[in-house]
């Protein structure tokens, strides 16, 4: 399935997602990637996965998050990274599961940001 996000919120924001990834270098099994700009109103497909289990988080410019509990590290510039890679200066932020059924069929489904 794809993924899509739908900034509904009326500010630009900043998201990252992370998804399953077996054999990732860190020797877990999955990764993370961001970030994405979505001004309001914009929408953006940004993951294929066949797991019924991802990841995101995302954050606008003056202080608004959509988050969970599921803990990684963030840069703040574009990263493509095995879960539990960080770097000196990354946000540690918690990440909001997204559960889906029939990952494997070729469908999107959105999440709205408001």
């Amino acid at each position: 399935m794809w993924l899509r996000f739908q900034n509904n919120h009326g500010r630009r924001l900043w998201v990252a997602v992370g998804y399953y990834s077996p054999g990732c270098s860190d020797g877990g099994d999955w990764a993370k990637k961001g970030w994405w700009r979505l001004d309001p109103g914009q929408a953006a497909t940004m993951l294929w996965t066949t797991n019924e289990y991802s990841t995101f988080y995302a954050e606008d410019d003056v202080g608004a998050h959509w988050s969970g509990p599921y803990t990684t590290h963030l840069p703040f510039s574009a990263f493509d990274w095995c879960w539990d890679t960080g770097q000196t200066g990354a946000e540690s932020v918690g990440m909001r599961l997204v559960t889906v059924t029939n990952a494997a069929w070729p469908w999107t489904g959105t999440i709205n940001l408001v």
